[in-house]
């Protein structure tokens, strides 16, 4: 079963959850609710997300403040942040919640249809950076028993590198695929950098196991990340 991505949604008023959760309920992703900053700096404590919607106007911590606690820690700084408002106070206002950290800034009422677009190019991305991790933790793993199994000799690992040869160049090809579209829908300059950043992953995971082939030595010091 395919693990789903987790979304955050911070709003201090329940009537805007509960629609943000009847738009998103179509992306079939796990949603989890917080009514403050504070509460969403708890969720973000334990769980991983893909994305996070935050409401700028709460009271407390407002979702500016918020975006900047969640920056400044590295378990969440990469984390995309939409910032969804009622209000609209011009450019300065706008620049303000870029500089915090948003990668994107909506206003209210926004258009359904879009902000769920917006969203799932994000749960993707996620997704695939999911899969470019396992990839990289299951090549580890493997070198490791190779070099230290009970024998004590090393084994051969043509039939590893193989299969995990062919399981990246699937990783591959969906990402190709998530970059054209994105490219042929005028996709917004946050999310194509994010699949741009992806795609170099790739292209290091492709390098370490391309140095792990017969006659070129030991590459192991070379996986990423």
């Amino acid at each position: 079963m395919v693990q789903k991505a987790k979304i955050l949604l911070v709003d201090d008023r329940p009537e805007n959850l509960l629609a943000l959760e009847a738009i998103l309920s179509a992306l079939d992703q796990t949603l989890v609710r917080a009514s403050s900053g504070e509460e969403a700096l708890k969720a973000l404590l334990t769980d991983d997300f893909a994305v996070i919607l935050l409401d700028v106007q709460m009271p407390g911590m407002d979702g500016f403040e918020t975006a900047a606690h969640i920056k400044r820690r590295e378990r969440t700084r990469d984390i995309p942040i939409i910032f969804l408002t009622a209000i609209n106070h011009g450019p300065h206002h706008t620049f303000r919640g870029y500089a915090a950290g948003a990668v994107d800034y909506i206003s209210k009422p926004f258009d359904p249809w879009v902000l769920r677009a917006k969203v799932s190019v994000f749960v993707e991305l996620y997704m695939k950076n999911c899969k470019l991790r396992e990839q990289a933790a299951l090549l580890r793993l493997q070198l490791e028993g190779d070099v230290n199994g009970d024998t004590g000799q090393e084994k051969e690992p043509a039939g590893l590198l193989a299969e995990l040869s062919a399981r990246l160049a699937a990783v591959e090809e969906q990402a190709e695929a998530l970059s054209k579209q994105l490219d042929d829908e005028s996709a917004d300059a946050a999310a194509v950098a994010t699949a741009a950043h992806l795609e170099r992953k790739l292209t290091g995971l492709r390098r370490a196991l391309d140095a792990l082939e017969p006659g070129t030595g030991s590459g192991a010091s070379v996986v990423p990340s």
